[in-house]
């Protein structure tokens, strides 16, 4: 059985009894309309909302005792339940630049100014409606694709969590055999263990890469006053032990700070110079550079290398996990270290992007939104 489409239910709030009530007979003799509340004041209007059904729509007239159209509406509009519902404002007066732009503040949709034409009253509340009911529509439906990337995110952590244990006893099987019964096998056995321990490491790594991505996820934000200049200043130290004969030049602009998760933007500024350091690995000496710039108003941070590069026309993989521009036997990596980082961006609120040139380096930007 098929159900008829719901009513558009509608709430009028005027003191003028022949006003609200014409306005009353005329909305129902409208095809799919129903008025399920009526108050003569707004004060009454608002307890009504609050004890009953929330309207479709509410009409509500400018002026009026005890409380006006304008603190009717600013109240309404404070309660998450009818925060969104279309208000449109009754006047017998000419809508001057003052009011127009008060009630537009508060929340209203349109004004109508009395007498009310029956033609133009229903065309705007079934415009209105519609506009709000597609709104919800949407917002469920966001509300249900969160809910099912929340449900993807932790079926990933905990697939690679429950896969790292298997591949890290191939890896310490495949070593035993190697130290124990090395006598036992020829030199074609002993390569094929070495290159079962190599895939089992690979793919360990891999699987942490995966839930420190999925961690970037689901960690707590807290957010604070962090010293990103300091922050890159320890990952280039970090990064120069992993080879001491390496000629790497790191400059750090002073004093660059941003409000943020301390321990996530650590890991957006590691990964960042960690691929600088990557991808200027194959220069006799390479320059990289950590600093700032301001666009319109706001700062924008920035990791310059003169490394390798890539063609910007590949550019949307960039930040795409999985996604490589480079060639394994080129450059290692599994590519999702831009991946953690465009995630932590976001998180932020802010924007990440490249711009680069082969052989010409790559510039990495990002923004940050400021502490709420």
């Amino acid at each position: 059985m098929i159900n008829p489409p719901k009513k558009i239910e509608v709430a009028i709030a005027d003191d003028h009894s022949l006003m609200r009530n014409a306005l009353a007979k005329l909305i129902n003799t409208f095809e799919g309309y129903s008025v399920i509340m009526e108050a003569d004041n707004g004060k009454d209007l608002r307890a009504k909302i609050m004890k009953h059904v929330i309207p479709d729509i509410v009409l509500l007239d400018v002026n009026m005792p005890e409380m006006d159209g304008f603190e009717t509406a600013s109240l309404i509009r404070q309660r998450d339940k009818s925060r969104h519902t279309p208000i449109i404002f009754l006047t017998a007066l000419g809508r001057s630049e003052e009011a127009l732009f008060k009630g537009y503040d508060i929340g209203a949709v349109d004004y109508l100014v009395k007498p009310i034409l029956p033609s133009i009253l229903k065309s705007k509340v079934a415009v209105f409606v519609q506009l709000k009911r597609q709104s919800e529509l949407l917002e469920a439906k966001n509300i249900e694709l969160n809910a099912t990337i929340e449900e993807l995110e932790a079926f990933s952590y905990t697939v690679a969590h429950d896969l790292r244990a298997p591949l890290a006893r191939i890896d310490g099987f495949s070593q035993a055999l190697l130290e124990f019964q090395n006598d036992k096998l020829d030199d074609e056995g002993k390569r094929y263990l070495q290159r079962v321990r190599t895939s089992a490491q690979r793919m360990c790594g891999l699987v942490d890469e995966l839930m420190s991505l999925s961690r970037v996820t689901r960690a707590e934000m807290r957010r604070e006053r962090v010293d990103l200049s300091a922050l890159a200043l320890s990952v280039g130290a970090d990064l120069k032990q992993r080879d001491l004969s390496r000629e790497m030049e790191l400059t750090v602009q002073p004093d660059l700070w941003a409000s943020g998760d301390a321990g996530l933007l650590y890991s957006a500024l590691f990964n960042l110079l960690e691929n600088a350091w990557k991808f200027t690995s194959k220069r006799p000496s390479a320059r990289v550079e950590f600093g700032a710039i301001e666009k319109n108003g706001t700062p924008v941070y920035f990791v310059r290398d003169d490394g390798a590069g890539f063609d910007m026309a590949c550019s949307q993989r960039l930040f795409q996990a999985f996604q490589r521009l480079h060639a394994a036997s080129e450059y290692a990596g599994s590519g999702i270290g831009l991946a953690t980082v465009a995630r932590i961006v976001k998180r932020h609120g802010g924007r990440l992007w490249a711009e680069s040139g082969i052989g010409r380096g790559a510039t990495f930007y990002f923004s940050l939104s400021p502490e709420k």
